[in-house]
């Protein structure tokens, strides 16, 4: 599995490509089987493990079980209990016989033996006999470079782009190719049964790889997005309604749910990374090669054979990961030396009887029809096929990955090798899942398997627990070595949400920590790299960071189930926790919504009632648990459009995929269909997070919102919307005497104080009420000034850029409400 823009993996078409009568899928096999000098290696077999029904209902807990075992192999095979037999729906023939997939051309005989590049750019190569004849096109394997690769891009060995195909066209082919190169019907033309054996095919494979006498290449449909040629597990319900299928739909061993089941950090991951956390297909033939590789970040992978013939896979253990890379370089000087991080290129092999003469252990396993395997975290694995199949896998995190995500991702920063998924990101909001599940358990007492399962990660020896240890230290030693005049400040809880960032000089991810500086507000940097940034003065630098030291070792004793610790942090991150028999992730009672466009006034019986002003035009935004992964919140935008004679229509959307949208004419119902949607997912994949009964759609509108409410009946100066007016509360006006005593701000609905925006606004207007001057007139802007410039005499440059920083941020901003009620409470002090 590699990271969806990856370009090296993913060959790109031009004319030659095509199914032209000149294509490689029109010539004729003239390679060989060269029986006698068969290479096969003598390797140990990877364990293979039996779980029954029971067992395999449990798909992590499954692979937890045997990880102590397996992962010493750095692979293994899992054979399903027999009643276990996923439909597959690549079958049906409207995808068989008519979808097309891409292909790579791989040239067999060059993965191991080849020259480098520059010293073969001006040299023929040695006429051979031929599988395929046409001129050789290379294609460009584009990775982030930080400058160790040499040569130009276009030097370097990759897979070209083969022709497109449809499974029936692909087997066709594929079945042909293999009879004619083993001389099938050469060998007993009444026998049309007889095939060569796995141990036939892997002797003539590594005989090409290691001692080549023949061009041959073969094609593979490698890394197929399931969104475009579709998955090979069922992912919608039978509408026959199957308990079967249902069954398959729902089940953790579907690789389209893997990642995201409870207890796999990548859960928390809001993008569907294509190949990490969506499926990649693989259409093979005999001989189409994966090459040594260990997965992006060290994750996990889970491959399913779906049908066809074997597949056979090479593992070195994580712990022997260096080992495999020192003997590929000794055995392949010139490759490396020309292009040091050929490994993350995939289109090199090396024997594994090589490599076990290096003293490096590697394992093998032969992977059937209907069997997964695994490949553990930075195990290095390889293989090939032995003919026609399908496979296919995805990534999976259970939190034992983080230690080995942790290392990846510093090494990655030594590498300057860009990431695919934020790390820190993962990590947190584990730990936070975590530290609700502990107080569930300790305090409200409710237990089940998901929080029983994050608890088992948790105390003072827990893997997770651990992980958080690691990563305070490295942030602990890099805050440290920072100049002792930089300034630190907490970072904006948005500070990455639209857009990732990272180190502008080693890639590294800044979701828990960065640098700015005054003189480019666009460029960050990590801590290791803060002096590197620019040539200005340590104190014009700024550290930014989610979670201060303090904070992160409250967090660490938190998960340690210190019950000071679990309360501190619930209170910090989360609405106060309920000391109460009431569940602590209860849905919060208000929700931060940002006006986006306040539209225009339609006067009309259905415009308008009691409780609110529907605008015509009118858009906000909301954050709100995902409607495919309840787990994570994700931005919402709220609309109101115009239906003609039914007046305002309801609109909901889910900003990062706009076609999933519910309408409805009614506020209320609109977000009822939203959260019925969300409930339905938590119950699929039994989500830790507690389904909801209702929700109030006005809320998450933005129309019980104090701010919004006063701008919305702005557009409505003279009480037009006769409905809502009638039905509002006066506003009570106090003016004691002549003598000049303050305005009073009338009350307002109870429910109007309960939001964000509320609190900003009653405080904005507490400030207001300070600005009122005896006679009951606003102070001018030159009196305002005065005392602006009063105050700001006895302030610093520092204090003073703190003051424009929060004015600039505006009354939506948590920092604008934060300096109002800090104010507010000194105005009150100094009164006393």
């Amino acid at each position: 599995m590699r990271v969806k823009d990856n370009p090296s993996r993913n060959s790109h078409k031009n004319e030659d490509s095509h199914d032209c009568p000149g294509s490689p899928r029109h010539r004729k096999v003239s390679a060989r089987w060269v029986r006698d000098e068969a290479c096969r290696p003598l390797v140990d077999e990877a364990p293979v493990f039996y779980p029954t029904a029971e067992e395999f209902r449990d798909t992590l807990g499954y692979i937890a079980s045997i990880r102590p075992i397996a992962e010493a192999y750095g692979i293994c095979r899992i054979v399903p209990p027999p009643s276990w037999t996923p439909p597959c729906p690549l079958k049906d023939e409207k995808i068989w016989g008519h979808t097309r997939f891409s292909t790579r051309v791989q040239q067999v005989d060059l993965l191991q033996n080849r020259e480098p590049m520059r010293k073969k750019l001006h040299r023929k190569r040695k006429r051979r006999k031929q599988y395929f004849s046409r001129p050789r096109r290379r294609t460009r394997p584009e990775t982030e470079s930080n400058g160790a690769c040499g040569g130009d891009k276009e030097d370097k060995f990759g897979f070209q782009s083969g022709s497109d195909f449809t499974l029936q066209e692909f087997q066709r082919f594929a079945e042909e190719f293999k009879e004619l190169y083993f001389g099938v019907k050469d060998k007993n033309p009444e026998d049309k049964k007889w095939l060569p054996s796995v141990d036939d095919i892997e002797g003539e494979y590594w005989r090409i790889i290691e001692q080549p006498t023949d061009e041959v290449e073969v094609y593979y449909g490698a890394d197929l997005e399931t969104g475009m040629l579709g998955s090979g597990f069922p992912k919608e319900p039978s509408l026959s309604k199957d308990s079967k299928v249902n069954e398959y739909v729902n089940s953790g061993w579907n690789l389209n749910n893997l990642s995201r089941l409870s207890g796999s950090v990548l859960s928390f991951e809001e993008c569907n990374i294509s190949g990490v956390l969506v499926p990649w297909l693989y259409i093979g033939m005999c001989f189409s090669s994966f090459c040594w590789h260990v997965e992006d970040h060290h994750l996990y992978s889970l491959n399913y054979l779906h049908w066809g013939d074997s597949k056979v896979w090479y593992g070195v253990p994580g712990i022997h990961a260096s080992s495999l890379e020192k003997a590929m370089k000794k055995h392949l000087p010139d490759l490396f030396e020309e292009q040091p991080d050929l490994l993350n290129e995939l289109v090199t092999q090396l024997s594994p009887s090589v490599v076990k003469s290096e003293g490096v252990p590697v394992y093998r396993a032969v992977q059937n029809s209907g069997e997964f395997v695994i490949t553990f975290p930075k195990a290095y694995h390889s293989g090939f096929n032995c003919g026609f199949n399908c496979a296919e896998a995805v990534n999976v995190a259970p939190v034992d990955w983080l230690q080995h995500g942790q290392s990846a991702v510093e090494l990655y920063s030594m590498q300057c090798h860009k990431t695919s998924i934020s790390h820190d990101k993962l990590l947190f909001a584990a730990a936070d899942v975590a530290v609700r599940s502990l107080w569930e358990i300790s305090v409200l007492k409710k237990e089940n398997q998901d929080n029983l399962r994050w608890k088992s990660v948790c105390g003072k020896d827990g893997k997770l627990t651990q992980a958080i240890k690691t990563r305070v230290y490295y942030e602990e030693k890099r805050i440290e070595h920072l100049p002792a005049v930089t300034r630190i400040q907490k970072m904006e809880k948005d500070f990455d949400l639209d857009t990732e960032r990272e180190c502008f000089s080693c890639f590294y991810d800044l979701h828990q920590s960065a640098v700015c500086c005054n003189c480019n507000s666009d460029k960050f940097a990590c801590l290791k790299h803060a002096n590197l940034m620019c040539s200005c003065k340590p104190d014009n630098r700024v550290v930014l960071l989610r979670y201060t030291i303090d904070e992160l070792n409250s967090l660490v004793k938190a998960l340690e189930e210190s019950f000071d610790a679990l309360q501190v942090w619930l209170s910090k991150n989360h609405s106060n926790p309920q000391l109460k028999n009431e569940y602590v992730e209860e849905i919060r009672t208000s929700f931060s919504v940002e006006p986006v466009n306040f539209g225009s006034v339609v006067y009309g019986k259905l415009w308008c009632n009691k409780d609110a002003i529907f605008p015509k035009g009118y858009k906000s935004r909301v954050k709100f648990w995902n409607i495919s992964n309840p787990q994570i919140e994700s931005s919402y935008t709220s609309e109101i459009v115009d239906g003609g004679l039914l007046g305002p229509l309801f609109k909901v959307s889910l900003e990062e995929n706009p076609d999933e949208s519910f309408v409805n004419a009614s506020a209320n119902e609109c977000w009822a269909m939203v959260l019925q949607r969300i409930n339905e997912q938590i119950t699929i994949q039994r989500c830790s997070v507690k389904p909801l009964n209702s929700i109030n759609g006005l809320q998450m509108f933005g129309f019980l919102s104090p701010s919004i409410v006063k701008a919305i009946e702005a557009l409505d100066p003279h009480h037009k919307c006769t409905e809502y007016w009638k039905n509002k509360l006066p506003v009570v006006k106090k003016s004691s005497s002549n003598s000049g005593d303050n305005l009073l701000v009338g009350e307002k609905k109870s429910w109007a104080t309960g939001s964000d925006e509320g609190e900003i606004a009653d405080s904005f207007e507490a400030a207001d009420e300070l600005l009122i001057v005896e006679n009951g007139n606003s102070l001018s802007d030159e009196e305002i000034q005065t005392v602006f410039r009063r105050m700001l005499k006895k302030a610093n440059l520092e204090e003073m850029e703190v003051v424009n920083r929060i004015l600039c941020r505006g009354s939506t901003s948590p920092l604008w409400r934060v300096a109002v009620e800090t104010l507010t409470e000194e105005i009150k002090r100094t009164q006393k």
